[in-house]
């Protein structure tokens, strides 16, 4: 067998239950509840900002501008995955379009997030399936591979294992390891009330009461002069 050139069948995907703990809560929240570290980079950004991302990564690792894994993962990968395709960062050409995002939508993938380009972006910014990517140019891809499918990968600031729980919205793309994923979903969503109300407090009137920054400011020794 080639040096890099394995594909991974099978591996441990999440309960459903456990992924949907995450529904409706901002990335910004869940992230606030991990370090404050744990999304990937913000040159990877939604082509369709109102369309949420919430599902299982199925990870593929190709050779900068070569999409013949991903085509393979595009057959493979289960209604709920997100396909996560390390591209190197490359920006030289696109890994997907309106056709493959359209036939991963069809087969009830949850989405798509690339650390590379794509095309069609005005189709994409129109298509109801999560898309998200580095940038878009028009050259086409390589189809040689090599690659691996289904072990982890280095993407765009974070390694991402297969199985873990891929969130987006107009913010960006996280990523929860399923070990901790009950724990950060009951925070992160309790936190998200937490704003919830400082925003109704401050529509309403009520204010919103910051004695925390002149406490941060006298801990830091800051002092006023007139």
């Amino acid at each position: 067998m080639p040096a890099g050139c394995r594909i991974r069948r099978n591996f441990v995907r999440p309960s459903r239950e456990l992924v949907e703990a995450f529904r409706g809560i901002p990335v910004a929240n869940i992230d606030d509840n991990m370090g404050r570290i744990a999304a990937v980079d913000a040159g990877v950004y939604p082509l369709n900002p109102n369309v949420s991302l919430l599902g299982v990564a199925f990870t593929v690792n190709a050779p900068a501008g070569d999409n013949l894994l991903f085509h393979k993962a595009l057959d493979m990968a289960e209604p709920g995955d997100v396909i996560v395709l390390a591209n190197k960062g490359s920006m030289s050409r696109s890994l997907c379009g309106e056709i493959m995002s359209s036939y991963a939508r069809s087969r009830g993938l949850a989405g798509i997030i690339i650390d590379g380009c794509v095309r069609d972006s005005r189709a994409l910014a129109r298509l109801d399936f999560p898309v998200y990517a580095k940038g878009v140019t028009p050259n086409g891809p390589y189809k040689n591979g090599p690659g691996e499918m289904n072990f982890p990968v280095s993407f765009a600031g974070v390694v991402i294992h297969p199985g873990d729980i891929v969130i987006g919205d107009g913010d960006g793309v996280i990523v929860v390891p399923p070990e901790i994923a009950r724990e950060i979903a009951g925070r992160a969503r309790e936190y998200h009330a937490g704003e919830a109300r400082q925003l109704e407090g401050i529509r309403s009137g009520g204010g919103w009461p910051r004695p925390w920054v002149d406490e941060k400011l006298r801990e830091v020794g800051f002092e006023f002069v007139d």
